[in-house]
């Protein structure tokens, strides 16, 4: 609970500008910032987003600033409190997410109206951490999206059969047009983040940009793709070859598949986050292929694509139902190509719920 991060902290209130805490904390979805004191409850934003704020914030007062979001947000202050109150405030502040000309703008603000003693304090993760675990609604949000994915995934695996059969050349950003098409079309209000089409030795990028190269024969693709339900984000990655795979394609797509296997196993919480991305890199160390997996093994998902805690190597965090994270093993070798396999999970009392339900057999589209 916030209130709980500001008696924790010492706090009079805190000022949130972070898309995600914003909406967290009071549903607002516009840009702006949010104010949660003892005694306050108040969205700041512009005409753009006034009405919206009404219907997504009822339990929180609007106001609308004109000129200075920082001068109407303090003059509120002045108003309601008294200079002598106001001097005395100590608020906390998204130091991760503020950016330096905005923390001068609220510095100038609060010395022009001669209340200096305030106290600006830094959150840090602080309000992040009230995210980990989510509800049973956001992880139905997230359900559905993710289920979305699955149909998307099963659309473009249909359309590349069709481009074959056609003898059509089909590239890598088309790929990710028709991806992007289908989630929209099945119901997405967006993409989480860029969509992933990488064929080829293109493949042995884990973040490659999708380009016009056209699928040819032998080619790993691997597809990493998202949407977002009512804000929150899904997340998957398939790979898949185009024609047949050849014996160390095989190879290479059988250890992430075990890989991956065995940390979905494995996941209970009270684990260290470190703890679950050993059991995968372990599989893919052992298979000679340690040097080329660099990437963390998960990361949570919620209202952004990447939150906390993390499957990494440093990560000691401890999982906890009710976080949602994704567990995506891969093997990319320069030159060649990669694999990577990508499911979302929910923490549960005694393991985790898959979200994820594509075909993880190898799939080759001849």
């Amino acid at each position: 609970m916030i209130q709980d991060v500001l008696k924790e902290n010492g706090l009079d209130g805190v000022i949130i500008s972070s898309p995600a805490n914003m909406r967290s904390q009071s549903g607002f979805r516009g840009e702006g910032i949010v104010y949660i004191s003892e005694t306050m409850r108040v969205v700041f934003t512009d005409s753009r987003y006034t009405i919206a704020a009404k219907e997504e914030c009822p339990e929180f007062e609007i106001v609308q600033y004109k000129g200075s979001l920082y001068e109407t947000w303090l003059t509120l202050l002045l108003e309601r409190l008294g200079s002598s109150v106001v001097a005395a405030l100590n608020v906390g502040y998204e130091d991760s997410e503020m950016t330096v000309q905005s923390y001068h703008k609220l510095e100038d603000v609060l010395r022009k109206h001669e209340v200096p003693g305030v106290t600006l304090k830094p959150l840090g993760n602080a309000l992040d951490l009230l995210r980990q675990q989510k509800t049973e609604e956001e992880i139905r949000w997230m359900e559905r999206a993710e289920q979305i994915g699955d149909q998307a995934f099963g659309k473009i695996l249909a359309t590349i059969r069709e481009y074959r059969e056609m003898e059509k050349s089909l590239t890598e950003k088309q790929v990710a047009a028709y991806l992007e098409f289908y989630m929209k079309e099945l119901g997405a209000e967006g993409t989480s983040f860029d969509t992933i089409a990488a064929s080829g030795i293109h493949s042995s990028m884990p973040h490659a940009i999708p380009t016009d190269k056209v699928l040819e024969d032998g080619d790993f693709l691997t597809m990493d793709f998202g949407c977002k339900v009512n804000g929150y984000c899904s997340d998957m990655t398939r790979t898949i070859v185009i024609g047949s795979a050849n014996e160390k394609q095989k190879e290479i797509y059988e250890v992430v598949r075990q890989a991956q296997q065995a940390a979905l196993d494995a996941i209970r919480p009270g684990m260290k986050g470190r703890e679950v991305d050993e059991i995968a890199r372990a599989v893919i160390r052992d298979a000679g292929y340690g040097d080329c997996f660099g990437h963390s093994l998960g990361h949570s998902v919620g209202l952004m694509i990447h939150e906390t805690p993390c499957f990494a190597p440093r990560e000691d965090s401890e999982i906890k139902p009710g976080m949602v994270i994704t567990v995506e093993p891969g093997i990319y070798v320069e030159g060649f190509g990669g694999v990577r396999i990508e499911d979302v999970v929910v923490i549960t009392e005694d393991g985790c719920q898959n979200l994820t339900h594509s075909e993880k057999a190898l799939i080759e589209i001849k």
